[in-house]
């Protein structure tokens, strides 16, 4: 195995600056509902960059531009399960105006690329793509064979992008037992020059929700007990000041005895007041981690100052913790009331896996090779990936997006954020990981 100083003759982290760049230019917004732009554009433009160094894919098109990229790449041991290497193309909206940069111009400045999809997830794309390509030209093939497979529709649930592959074309994943992607493998820097490096082992599930309120509809100037808004407006009320109970999962669990060990200290998981102080800008997804969560989100009432409508609307961002989605919705069902019923607009499982195996041990020995400096620990995400959808074929997921961070960055802040951004620096540790990695996994 190389050091961190002697680096491959390939130079697998060359292009992954400008693959990042070029990659935020096409503009992939995933508005909801179905609607998106550019997917079909950033399919093609991860074709065109595997094709120049000899590796087919396909493409699939759940609807008119909605395109997921699936490739096979060879590994010296074709006896093995192939490892499934993820990531989503698509990105959230991102309005102009608020931001310093065009979010879709892969601007390069202060040490940074910046743009919508920096950090979500068009920092791993380029990572995956930069590694591939120089070992192609170098004739390195990874020790296993490879799936390579980049998804529509991940910041929507992925109706159209990974649950639609699955339910149309499992053939194109089913023999992977393994798999890495989002959200994990970054690091927070916890003591001095310590850094922690938090691989993702488990994820929230999730219930989006439409609340519907009715009552009886009036003019606007008499008395009504029976207002729609009103009623509805009670329930978001409860469900968004409801104060959730600590869970401590098990991923949760040895997060914290990592954490005790680095720092020397004896945590209470009863009491994290203190131990957010000590995680900085991490503290605002792990205290998501630490208990269920249901935010409202969207309301639509009413047509009209004066005229009192017989039916409202709101929509509930609401996030479970592994085991403990039966105790989620009973509390939801108990927070409506008798005046509010609920519908999932999108639902998706939690999952949770051990810290332990021959990938884990080899994502830690590559980021101990990168960085002497370092620690890993399980992370229990907040949000979602596709990870849920590979799942239910078998495929044991982990977030593994390897970068060093500055500790003065405010990483989570990037997550669907204005201004987001991921330093040069960090994808060209990334792209170093990630080749080691593949000689390993």
């Amino acid at each position: 195995m190389t050091t961190s100083t002697e680096r491959p003759s390939y130079a697998a982290d060359a292009e992954v600056v400008e693959l990042c760049s070029e990659l935020i230019r096409i503009d992939t917004t995933n508005y909801g509902n179905g609607k998106s732009v550019g997917e079909r554009g950033a399919a093609e433009y991860v074709a065109a960059k595997l094709d120049e160094v000899g590796i087919e894919s396909t493409i699939y098109e759940s609807e008119p531009g909605r395109a997921t990229l699936v490739a096979h790449w060879e590994g010296e041991d074709q006896s093995a399960d192939p490892l499934l290497v993820h990531g989503h193309l698509d990105v959230v909206p991102a309005d102009p105006k608020d931001w310093k940069v065009d979010p879709f111009a892969g601007e390069i400045f202060d040490g940074c690329v910046w743009g919508r999809g920096a950090v979500d997830m068009k920092d791993f794309d380029a990572m995956v793509l930069s590694v591939v390509r120089a070992r192609q030209r170098a004739g390195v093939k990874p020790r296993r064979p490879v799936r390579l497979v980049f998804t529509a529709d991940e910041e929507a649930g992925g109706v159209y992008g990974a649950q639609w592959l699955i339910n149309n074309h499992p053939e194109t994943v089913a023999d992977c037992t393994e798999g890495i992607g989002e959200v994990g493998g970054f690091s927070i820097t916890v003591k001095d020059d310590l850094r922690l490096y938090l691989i993702e082992t488990a994820e929230k599930g999730m219930n989006w929700m439409r609340l519907k309120a009715r009552g009886t509809a009036g003019h606007g100037s008499m008395i009504n007990t029976d207002n729609a808004v009103t009623n509805l407006v009670e329930a978001v009320t409860r469900i968004g000041g409801h104060e959730w109970p600590l869970r401590i999962t098990p991923t949760v669990r040895e997060f914290l005895n990592t954490l005790e060990e680095v720092l020397e200290v004896e945590l209470d998981p009863e009491d994290m007041t203190e131990t957010l102080a000590k995680l900085g800008s991490f503290s605002r997804m792990f205290g998501a981690t630490i208990r269920n969560t249901a935010n409202p989100t969207m309301l639509n009432a009413g047509y009209k100052v004066n005229v009192i409508p017989g039916e409202a609307e709101a929509h509930v961002d609401g996030r479970f913790l592994p085991g403990f989605e039966d105790e989620f919705h009973a509390t939801i069902d108990e927070l409506l009331g008798d005046k509010v019923t609920r519908e999932s607009v999108v639902t998706d499982i939690a999952l949770e896996t051990e810290f332990s195996g021959g990938l884990v041990e080899a994502m830690k020995a590559c980021l101990a090779a990168e960085d002497p400096q370092s620690r890993t620990a399980p992370l229990l995400m907040s949000g979602g990936t596709d990870a849920k959808s590979w799942s239910r074929l078998g495929v044991r997921c982990f977030g593994f997006v390897p970068l060093q961070l500055p500790p003065e960055l405010d990483f989570m802040g990037m997550f669907h954020g204005i201004d987001e951004r991921v330093p040069t620096a960090s994808l060209e540790f990334g792209s170093r990981v990630l080749d080691r990695f593949l000689d390993q996994a």
